[in-house]
């Protein structure tokens, strides 16, 4: 079923919805069991689990392909980006697998996704998102609080139009963009993705977030692929998609969003 307008709006508002159930959970299971054989641990020894984190490149085979491209994600990529207008997934990566660790993972500090690589070689966003029209994050496991679910600083999508606004088509380099959305939404409440297998997150390319410490007993188990636009996005646009629309209702001079 695709996204309701209510559901349209809060991705707006809130730069995020759960698409519950978005891919079965016997597909989410397959997956994992190719997860598991590629991070050379066991499912059933946790002395083989000696890491916070181990990360894993994209998976290209069937189930993962099958968990990317189910009518519930195609309606929903409709609804936010418009029909036509973004690249279906070939498969699905990477894969932040956290495990039940004391050790600080190294990689928990909030922050934007870079979404295009400049001229020297640097990470980049602009004002567009260029090559980034979502952020997607795939729950292949069960996620509670205690479970090092992705947090999220629930509007904060809006926070980072104003800082891009002055770069132009060039936009800026992404650790300083960084250091500046993270300053600028300090103050958003937080929001947290847990959720059972087959739960997608589907956020929009500006959304502040972060990892965290695993406090649980289960390896967490999480895909957060890009959805790539065809052409590029246009918040200037005469009928914009709701990406656009947040981008063009947070920049300078524009209207607040109610």
């Amino acid at each position: 079923m695709s996204l309701g307008a209510e559901q349209v709006e809060q991705f707006v508002r809130d730069g995020f919805v759960k698409v519950e159930a978005a891919f079965p959970a016997e597909v989410g299971d397959r997956c994992v069991r190719e997860l598991w054989d590629a991070t050379g641990c066991s499912p059933t020894d946790p002395t083989t689990w000696t890491q916070p984190v181990i990360r894993l490149g994209g998976f290209f085979t069937p189930p993962f392909r099958e968990a990317a491209n189910t009518p519930a994600l195609h309606e929903a990529f409709d609804a936010l980006v418009g029909a036509g207008r973004w690249e279906p997934l070939r498969g699905l990566g990477t894969f932040p697998v956290r495990f039940p660790s004391d050790d600080d993972p190294g990689d928990a500090g909030w922050h934007v996704e870079a979404s295009y690589t400049g001229a020297s070689g640097e990470l980049r966003l602009n004002h567009r998102s260029r090559g980034r029209a979502l952020l997607l994050l795939f729950l292949f496991s069960e996620v509670g609080e205690d479970d090092a679910p992705t947090r999220i600083r629930v509007g904060s999508h809006l926070d980072v139009p104003p800082l891009l606004a002055a770069s132009g088509e060039d936009g800026r380099e992404w650790l300083s963009l960084c250091q500046d959305a993270v300053e600028a939404s300090a103050d958003r409440p937080v929001a947290l993705a847990t959720g059972t297998v087959g739960d997608v997150y589907v956020c929009h390319p500006f959304l502040v977030h972060a990892a965290q410490s695993h406090r649980g007993r289960t390896p967490r188990f999480m895909a957060q692929p890009p959805l790539v636009p065809i052409g590029e996005l246009d918040p200037s646009a005469s009928e914009p998609n709701a990406v656009e629309r947040a981008i063009a209702l947070a920049s300078p001079g524009a209207r607040e969003l109610s």
